[in-house]
């Protein structure tokens, strides 16, 4: 193994903390060579300071003897008062400077004196212990990146999850769990890997390994969308399980529920089923760029863990994979019969419900219903007399709404 060297710095956003004093720092998510992730806190006269070593190590790049020839980014001075609006300000000129950072020649962005200021501290492992009158109050940065003083509206409260069962760690970017055991998350990605942190501890865990403290219903969790989503599959998977789905790299699908675990529910064709969400990409983008951010596997899946144990007497049932095809059967079915008649030019499948959906249908008198013989035989004609009955406006079906 060569030298140690940083592949990416991602600013996540500060922390407001009270302890000597009142002072903000900034976290810093780092990943070395190794594709270990470690999260660091620096202040900003701390990253000022590092700032005018550099150039003083560097004064050719620093433009220090030929202005024209300087490539070392620049950063404002601090302030003589550092209030909340200033650090909130300061985050895009940080990340902004961190990406310039790591696009220096290799001399510069390798050189010890910055590997050596992301290092983790002991100060970066001490976290607020519970004698602290007040704790810190966390500030993330926006997910597109972009932040401006409008948005603070409050600190983020970071959510409390417990661990069902053990995990094992299987990289030095993951955090091991214990049946048990309370967890910050910090971020919560759609991959289904959440970054947390516990006690001295960080990394990323599972999140089918987690549940809320107050609930066992997750409230982010979205409502399934029938229209569906174009993406495309930026890596192979194999089913191991039977309501999931095997595909190959490069194959068009549509996404009908975004689930926090990771694992959402896709349509090809009439067919539906779970797929990793790291591996699939929305359509007409960059697949390339997708597959370079695949640092580990999916995540197991919530069903696939042994000797799982919950706090909650009830767990939130969740949709099976013969509800989502029925449902989106009908959903599609819908679609074109609230369709304008006349002609019409060919469409592809993934973008006709789309557009139907988006398209208001005319007003039509009433008519009475007629029966009519169910297309998957008589155990489902009950089932299908009621969906003919319900109102053309509403979906789904009361019989099987998605849980509220």
């Amino acid at each position: 193994m060569g030298d140690p060297f940083i592949r990416h710095i991602a600013l996540l956003g500060f922390e407001k903390r009270f302890v000597p004093s009142q002072h903000y720092v900034y976290m810093f998510l780092v990943k070395w060579q190794d594709l270990s992730e470690k999260v660091v806190y620096r202040r900003f006269t701390e990253i000022y300071e590092f700032h005018k070593i550099l150039k003083e190590m560097f004064p050719i790049e620093a433009g220090d003897i030929t202005p024209e020839n300087r490539i070392i980014p620049h950063l404002p001075a601090p302030r003589w008062f550092d209030g909340q609006r200033v650090a909130e300000s300061r985050q895009g000129t940080l990340t902004e400077y961190c990406n310039s950072l790591m696009n220096l020649p290799v001399k510069i962005s390798r050189c010890p004196h910055l590997l050596n200021f992301f290092k983790v501290r002991p100060d970066d492992l001490k976290l607020p212990t519970d004698s602290q009158v007040k704790k810190p109050e966390t500030y993330l940065m926006p997910r597109d990146g972009k932040s401006n003083a409008a948005d603070i509206t409050g600190p983020i409260i970071l959510q409390t999850y417990r661990a069902i069962a053990d995990y094992e760690k299987s990289s030095g970017s993951e955090m091991a769990l214990a049946t048990g055991d309370v967890v910050d998350v910090v971020e919560k990605s759609q991959s289904g890997w959440w970054f947390c942190q516990m006690k001295t501890k960080r990394g990323w865990v599972p999140a089918s390994y987690l549940e809320p403290l107050d609930s066992p219903d997750e409230a982010e969790d979205p409502e399934p969308n029938y229209a569906g989503e174009p993406y495309v599959t930026i890596k192979a998977y194999t089913a191991l399980l039977e309501d999931e789905m095997s595909l190959e790299q490069g194959e068009t699908i549509e996404v009908i529920h975004k689930l926090l675990d990771g694992w959402w529910v896709i349509r090809k064709e009439d067919v539906t089923g779970y797929f990793p969400s790291m591996y699939l990409q929305q359509a007409g983008q960059d697949t390339d760029q997708a597959q370079s951010r695949i640092k580990r596997g999916a995540p197991p899946r919530r069903s696939s863990i042994r000797n799982a144990h919950s706090i909650h007497q009830q767990s939130r049932k969740r949709l099976s994979q013969d509800t989502y095809r029925r449902n989106s059967v009908r959903f599609l079915q819908q679609g074109r019969r609230r369709a304008p008649p006349g002609p019409q030019s060919p469409r592809s499948p993934l973008t006709g419900p789309v557009h139907q959906q988006r398209r208001r249908s005319r007003p039509r008198p009433s008519a009475p219903s007629r029966s009519r013989p169910c297309p998957r035989g008589p155990a489902q004609t009950s089932s299908c007399t009621a969906a003919a009955r319900a109102p053309s406006g509403s979906w789904p079906p009361p019989s099987e709404a998605a849980p509220t």
